[in-house]
């Protein structure tokens, strides 16, 4: 058995909190690198400009940003239009490529690389509300403050609403259930995550040229672990951006996303030993607080392979 090595403490603290800098402080640490933003959308009319909006309004003028690119889906509510409007570059997902579908969000997100222009990318989702500036300025700051880092998780709280309630840390039923338990018994050195399956992140466009991309809900598993192995532990981080509000799912649905996930996670280690301890992850002030308990499985002989059989 393997337990969560005793240099995750350390990368906590190293990769969990970065310096609040202004966007034009961070700009002038971009040393002629350019940056895009890549924000993959179908069908999200009601919240696109609003993702969109602050980033040309602020982080462009500033110099931090110098391509907001949205990449649709091929929409059919005006998505397209009204990302344009709000001042983003649009393109449109073919449906196939060389004899490849290009579906889902890793068919946007693989598309939407190549055909930004940055040097660092930063990949945001379409579907949250309210959506503000300063994640963008969040995520970009490991990468231009810290020369070894080159990829860039999201950490944030996900409530959920249920029936007009609001339960905070209760969202991410995907990470709790399936994700976190996979990654702590396989992937012990990315357990710090917060988010595992975040889909806002910032990397080098070189890293991102080199993972493959799952075109359905096993993409961000799959990345984190592609990273792990490619470029090692201490060229990750994450950034806590406070709270995402995105929509939610019913219970088939996310049985596909943890059936997905799952696949996506055997496919890169398809048996071997597991660690013993569970981290987890709880909002105290204003940071995360991180818990562990152990993970035990223990089990009884059959009773046929007792030697003695045993009256109560």
């Amino acid at each position: 058995m393997k337990r969560v090595p005793d240099p995750l403490a350390s990368w906590w603290q190293r990769r969990a909190a970065w310096p609040a800098l202004a966007p034009a402080d961070l700009a002038a640490r971009k040393a002629g690198r350019s940056v895009s933003v890549v924000v993959p959308a179908r069908d999200e009319a009601d919240t696109v400009a609003g993702v969109v909006a602050p980033l040309v309004q602020e982080l462009v003028p500033a110099g931090l940003v110098d391509e907001v690119l949205v990449v649709d889906g091929r929409s059919t509510d005006g998505t397209a239009v009204l990302a344009a409007e709000a001042g983003a570059r649009v393109v449109t997902v073919p449906e196939q490529l060389d004899g490849r579908a290009l579906s889902g969000k890793g068919g946007a997100l693989w598309w939407g690389q190549q055909q930004a222009a940055g040097d660092l990318l930063v990949f945001l989702d379409a579907d949250v509300a309210p959506s503000h500036a300063r994640s963008v300025t969040a995520l970009l700051t490991p990468l231009l403050v810290e020369p070894a880092v080159r990829f860039v998780k999201a950490a944030f709280d996900r409530p959920l609403t249920v029936g007009g309630v609001l339960h905070r840390g209760s969202g991410g039923r995907v990470t709790e259930m399936t994700a976190r338990p996979l990654i702590n018994a396989w992937w012990p050195q990315l357990a710090g995550f917060v988010q595992p399956l975040s889909g806002e992140l910032a990397a080098t466009r070189e890293l991102l040229a080199q993972l493959p991309f799952a075109t359905g809900y096993g993409l961000e598993i799959g990345m984190l672990v592609d990273v792990l192995h490619l470029a090692g532990i201490d060229a990750m981080a994450q950034v806590d951006i406070g709270e995402r509000h995105h929509r939610h799912h019913s219970d088939d649905v996310l049985g596909r996303m943890a059936a997905e996930v799952l696949a996506a996670a055997l496919a890169r280690h398809p048996a071997g030993p597991h660690a013993d301890q569970l981290v987890q992850f709880q909002r105290e002030g204003e940071g995360f607080g991180r818990r562990t308990s152990a993970v035990a499985v223990t089990s009884l002989p059959p009773v046929a392979t007792l030697p003695v059989r045993r009256a109560s």
